[in-house]
């Protein structure tokens, strides 16, 4: 038989964890149709011989709910190899939402995930109201890539409740609604809900998310349906403290998993240096309870330093002077003055968090050309080339370039030995790409490739084959992702095909002004992708977006 597609003498991983091996894949109809030895012709013929041919990968956390409305191309994700996102996380969207409300919806994903209010207002498109019709919108305007959809809880309280969800829990003739419309959109093919009860996570006017005022009885009845409905996870932001999870958080965690019977993922694993016991304890809390999934990252968890607008450091003391007068002469005079120096130094000796390892502040843009070299150099290493300490370097350098200078700052999993612990054990899902949001300040929706490059490749923690199906199979049977993230015959063609000697990106991303308006996002170009493949059909090749829509709305 003639096929559609033949993807000729690669290595393939299936997704499975089983050993590689070599094969040809035909595709036909969207679906993979052969694995062998396949002599018969097709449309298109991809020799990728030296390459692994690999299910799709499937980012299980992101937030990409409003992006879909004006980039088609789901970028950068599908420069990754990613084939399929799951969106709706943390309790934040758009959907449902009635048209007064939309500015409140808006400014919840400024708030929470920090995305500008220019750009949604440019380009969110709210052709829907409710759940099913947001889904309905998204099948209709097409992309490169297969959308998954959480529902998650604010707007459907919202929704409801109006504004008095920002206040107070639910009636019971409220919950029931809210439930009500939950197991409808679940029906119309989300895979399950989502919530968070951080203290950080604010909306509408600097009130709590609305999701963090549902109440136990909102909270059981909403994981009934689930229940009901048999299918469908909850994603829920759960630890206050980063990484740790406490009885209060953990007793939450069990009610979840007993009222709905389903899978409870919940955020987030980043080792910390300060309790290095926090990632190992969650762990071992989270597997005395079938179905709870923690998630972590393979990256290490940033911020960029404005040394203008220094945020990262107002919390010592000593830096009350830096903001007390902004203008660059009085900053100049503070940087510049020993006692300054000498009052940081004595302050970081019994900081929390950032306290004065230089190994964790990156150069990220320096503007003055003989700075130039520094880029990406860590001030500990640019400190021991010049013979000084790195209090001196870092503020020395912050002068040397008129306070022009970017650095980065690593919060968490810096130490790579605790990080790898996280990495490596099957019951964590590796994911937070977080791809969509925090646009202006990072961009980790690379790490499947920097899993499979730095991880793998470099430092050997994992087999390729366990990488793949981590990236794979196990996202997919969290959500019920049904016919995706395995490669076998009848599957849908939705394939990776990557050079394992290439295959990586940096833990660092790109400046673009590609957003609505012109604006700027971080983006991270990746290495040794050569192909996407969706549906059977080519989304990425040659470094860049061939343009064709071939995703699906994925439905549960």
């Amino acid at each position: 038989m003639a096929y559609d597609l033949l993807i000729k003498n690669g290595t393939v991983i299936d997704g499975t964890g089983a050993p590689r091996y070599e094969a040809d894949v035909a595709v036909k109809d969207g679906r993979i149709a052969e694995i062998g030895k396949i002599g018969d012709g097709a449309g298109k013929v991809i020799e990728a011989a030296g390459c692994v041919v690999a299910p799709g990968f499937i980012d299980p956390h992101t937030h990409y709910d409003a992006q879909i409305c004006w980039d088609p191309a789901i970028s950068p994700s599908l420069w990754h190899g990613v084939t399929s996102v799951v969106m709706g996380n943390c309790g934040v969207g758009i959907a449902p939402c009635r048209p007064e409300a939309r500015e409140i919806a808006t400014r919840d994903l400024v708030n929470v995930e920090g995305i500008p209010f220019e750009v949604l207002e440019r380009g969110i498109t709210w052709e829907w109201q409710s759940f099913p019709e947001f889904l309905d919108a998204a099948e209709k305007r097409g992309s490169a890539l297969n959308l998954g959809f959480i529902a998650p809880l604010t707007p459907f309280r919202h929704y409801v409740m109006g504004e008095a969800s920002m206040e107070r829990a639910a009636t019971g003739e409220e919950t029931a609604e809210i439930k009500r419309l939950i197991r409808e959109a679940v029906d119309a093919g989300a895979f399950g809900f989502s919530t968070t009860v951080l203290n950080q996570h604010m909306g509408y006017h600097a009130r709590p998310l609305a999701c963090r005022n549902a109440s136990r009885d909102e909270l059981k009845a909403y994981a009934n349906a689930l229940k009901e409905a048999g299918k469908g996870a909850i994603e829920i932001a759960l630890t206050q403290k980063v990484s740790v999870l406490t009885d209060d958080e953990e007793d939450l965690l069990a009610f979840l998993l007993a009222e709905s019977s389903r899978k409870v993922t919940f955020l987030a694993l980043f080792q910390r240096d300060d309790l290095p016991e926090a990632c190992p304890e969650t762990r071992r809390r989270a597997r005395t309870y079938p179905g709870a999934v923690p998630q972590t990252s393979p990256l290490a968890l940033t911020r960029e330093v404005n040394m203008c607008n220094p945020f990262s450091f107002a919390a010592f003391k000593c830096w009350g002077r830096v903001f007390a007068d902004k203008s660059k002469e009085a900053q100049r005079a503070v940087y510049a003055d020993p006692a300054f120096r000498n009052a940081f130094r004595a302050e970081l000796k019994n900081a929390t968090g950032f306290s004065g390892d230089w190994r964790r502040i990156t150069v990220h843009e320096a503007h003055k050309l003989e700075l130039k070299r520094c880029e990406g150099r860590s001030v500990a290493d640019i400190a021991k080339e010049r013979g000084t300490d790195g209090l001196d370097t870092f503020l020395d350098l912050t002068l040397e370039d008129d306070l022009d200078i970017e650095f980065v700052l690593a919060q968490f999993n810096v130490n790579l030995e605790l990080v790898k612990e996280n990495l490596v054990d099957p019951n964590v899902l590796i994911a937070l790409g977080d791809g969509g949001a925090h646009v202006d300040m990072l961009c980790d929706a690379g790490y499947p490739t920097y899993l499979l490059g730095t991880w793998v490749r470099e430092r050997e923690i994992m087999t390729l084959e366990q990488a793949v199906a981590r990236l794979t199979a196990q996202p997919a049977d969290l959500f019920g992702i049904k016919g995706r993230g395995r490669l076998t015959a009848g599957n849908a063609a939705d394939i990776a095909i990557f050079d394992p000697a290439t295959i990586g990106s940096a833990s660092r991303g790109e400046r673009r002004f590609d957003l609505p308006g012109g604006a700027k996002r971080m983006v991270m170009p990746s290495r040794g992708v050569e192909y996407t493949i969706v549906n059977g059909r080519i989304v990425y090749a040659d470094g860049r977006a061939t343009g064709a829509t071939a995703g699906e709305v994925l439905r549960s």
